[in-house]
């Protein structure tokens, strides 16, 4: 009950400055608030039919070394095996784009409870680059507000690095750059950066990469259908 409540709470506070945050990506497309039956946000252009467009690979997808929630080490290259991955990069102290991020995600979870060979063939990563903060005790709290309740809902990993050291090649493979905030005086944001989230296909082929304003939980599970007939073409 607690976890609904917290999550509702900042769905609403999220919605409150949706248009303002978005000065902190790169895009120029405002996402649209969506109606009153699911207050998360989507975007309103007709989506094309899955599998009349191709998705060119972009480039491979790296590995490293992170931990999972429990304190455990994994190889990344492991955890982008067997399913189709969306990996974002987040972290948890972020008070404008991350938690709209992660509401996305959340509501991608739910969406692909409604076809079970998308909850079956995608994994959901977030990953945080900011290891000094957030340990796995950190982490698996994060994920404990914004994981779906839904039976069937795919899996949904949230990962840090051991440390700063580790993190700097994935950064850079990702080209994920992140700084200080000018902003001294925020008490919740301390860093600067462009989000990112990566569609991986099954090979650790780069796919699609998303910003923020293109996260849009309907468009991804398109994407995702589309590798899926990929592979069945192929005779996966």
């Amino acid at each position: 009950m607690l976890v609904s409540v917290l999550r509702t709470g900042l769905t609403l506070a999220l919605l409150a400055f949706s248009f303002a945050a978005l000065g902190h990506d790169v895009g120029s497309h405002k996402p649209a608030i969506n109606t009153p039956k699911d207050s998360r946000l989507e975007f309103a252009f007709p989506l094309p039919v899955p599998g009349s467009y191709e998705l060119p690979p972009i480039m491979n997808a790296a590995g490293g070394v992170v931990l999972d929630e429990e304190g455990a080490k994994h190889e990344l290259a492991d955890l982008l095996r067997d399913r189709i991955i969306v990996l974002a990069f987040i972290y948890t102290r972020c008070g404008d784009v991350c938690p709209m991020a992660s509401l996305q995600l959340s509501a991608l979870q739910d969406l692909a409870t409604e076809t079970p060979e998308v909850a079956h063939g995608v994994r959901l990563l977030s990953m945080s680059f900011d290891p000094d903060y957030d340990t796995p005790v950190v982490i698996k709290e994060h994920a404990r507000i914004w994981r779906s309740q839904k039976k069937g809902a795919p899996e949904w990993r949230f990962l840090t690095a051991p440390d700063r050291v580790a993190l700097a090649p994935l950064l850079v493979a990702y080209n994920q750059s992140i700084g200080p905030k000018s902003d001294k005086g925020s008490s919740t944001s301390e860093f600067y950066h462009i989000f990112r989230a990566f569609l991986i296909d099954r090979k650790g082929k780069v796919r699609n990469i998303y910003s923020l304003d293109f996260l849009d939980p309907k468009l991804v599970v398109t994407d995702i259908k589309t590798l899926l007939l990929e592979e069945k073409g192929a005779g996966r």
